[in-house]
């Protein structure tokens, strides 16, 4: 990867899920997934309140930072269409390279089962297998004691804190729990994920 590249939406799949790059054809299922549990009534989640104007707002960021070249957003589907939520590769530079993984939301109904796990090996492999990646990395807030549980599963290594950090969506103030996956770490947590998809 150069540092002049953006990087290429593309759609990957497999394991029941299907990540298509986002766009507004997406909006009408991302209403009825982020109405599912009421996830964006959740503090220090990226899910976008349950209507037509918020996800619109949230599709037009993601795709003023793919325009960038700083992001590229997708759209999780079932392999039935139906809408499961959003994730997305950002912070990407190209001078290393490195990406990070986040923005990662799922409707109630999908979390705990093997959406996160799914989404996580196919986004991690194309960061590595296809991309070249050398480091990718993860974030979350240090209220968000599930996400942080769930990347820990995936194998990632823990770097630390980064206190005040950012805001919340009541504007309180954010700690980022910072985590990294090494291109030579890559093969052990590859193999893990693979064996934990195939036993179901």
């Amino acid at each position: 990867m150069t540092e002049s590249a953006h990087l290429q939406a593309v759609t990957l799949s497999g394991h029941g899920v299907r990540l298509e790059p986002l766009s507004f054809d997406h909006a009408g299922g991302l209403v009825a997934a982020s109405a599912d549990g009421d996830l964006g009534g959740l503090n220090y989640t990226n899910t976008p309140l349950a209507n037509a104007d918020a996800v619109s707002a949230y599709i037009r960021a993601a795709l003023d930072g793919q325009a960038a070249g700083t992001m590229l957003p997708f759209a999780v589907l079932r392999d039935d269409g139906t809408a499961l939520g959003s994730t997305r590769y950002y912070d990407i530079d190209p001078s290393v390279p490195t990406l990070a993984i986040g923005y990662t939301w799922y409707r109630a109904s999908a979390q705990r089962t093997h959406v996160n796990t799914a989404c996580k090996r196919l986004l991690l492999g194309h960061a590595f297998d296809a991309l070249g990646m050398r480091t990718v990395y993860l974030h979350t807030s240090h209220h968000n004691l599930r996400s942080q549980a769930a990347i820990e599963r995936l194998g990632a290594h823990r770097d630390g804190v980064i206190r005040q950090h950012k805001r919340h969506k009541d504007g309180g103030l954010r700690d980022t729990v910072c985590y990294s996956i090494l291109d030579t770490e890559w093969p052990a947590i590859r193999a893990r994920l693979d064996a934990r998809l195939a036993a179901g």
